[in-house]
């Protein structure tokens, strides 16, 4: 249902497979279970799956991995450009483990967290050498954009439904092409101001795409909840689910980024 690529059916049904070891109920908790109302077959990892708190827990944890992260890349490492292109790819090749293997996401996703807040100090310093300022104003405009989705998310305000997804997905996809199609016509020494001026157009298509980005957080919300909610998943995919969230805020906060410089320079 979920865009985001670590967000998946598949994903959580591979972590149900890697979950060999799960200690089951003993007799005594099966029996205060039945008497609660559950049915047997709820009860073989009942007391080893992943919840709603769980995963909100492990997502503030990661984040403030991150925000450490980010404090080293923008203090030691603005100039080491061949660090961070390592670093870079590094987090690339961390995050394809967690995806086809999710039992690893409690060891990987801190990993990732801090690897990819080095990255986005790097890049914000330069951000900031050229725009001071711009660094704090763009995270606090994500995590005002990340309450507010997750109040429109919690009452209703606006509905996940099917076709609310499929809107979103569709534009997401579209922007993953523009991006990619404008990178192979960089590489062919074609202009490609249209996404790096200060042009109203370019502008404009920052905006959407912070749009775009924000709303995936309405669909990272609804499978977290839909996932919790069926009392199967692994306790693991508590990392897993705040490594997918982590995904799309750091995309938002790159966004929001590159929308404040191309303002500031007009």
């Amino acid at each position: 249902m979920a865009n985001n690529p670590m967000f998946n059916e598949a994903a959580f049904e591979r972590a149900k497979k890697q979950q060999q070891t799960a200690p089951s109920a003993t007799p005594s908790q099966e029996e205060a279970l039945r008497a609660e109302g559950f049915e047997p077959h709820y009860t073989v990892n009942v007391f080893n799956t992943m919840t709603l708190q769980g995963t909100i827990n492990k997502t503030f944890v990661l984040l403030f991995l991150c925000v450490v992260g980010g404090w080293i890349g923008l203090t030691y490492f603005s100039t080491r450009i061949g660090i961070l292109g390592f670093g870079a790819l590094l987090a690339l090749v961390i995050g394809i483990w967690t995806s086809l293997k999710p039992k690893v996401a409690p060891i990987t996703a801190p990993i990732y967290a801090i690897i990819e807040g080095i990255l986005l100090g790097g890049i914000s310093a330069i951000y900031n050498a050229q725009y001071p300022g711009i660094v704090a104003s763009a995270i606090g405009i994500t995590f005002l954009v990340f309450a507010i989705m997750l109040f429109v998310y919690k009452t209703g305000i606006i509905k996940v439904t099917q076709g609310f997804v499929t809107a979103i997905v569709s534009a997401t996809f579209a922007i993953a092409i523009l991006y990619f199609g404008s990178f192979i016509l960089s590489l062919l020494g074609m202009n490609i101001s249209y996404l790096t001026s200060s042009s109203p157009l370019s502008i404009g298509i920052s905006v959407v795409v912070c749009i775009v980005a924000a709303l995936n957080l309405m669909l990272d919300f609804e499978f977290i909840n839909r996932m919790t909610s069926r009392g199967d998943a692994p306790k693991f995919m508590e990392w897993y689910a705040g490594f997918g969230l982590l995904v799309t805020i750091v995309w938002l906060y790159i966004e929001i980024l590159k929308l404040l410089a191309k303002s500031k320079r007009r």
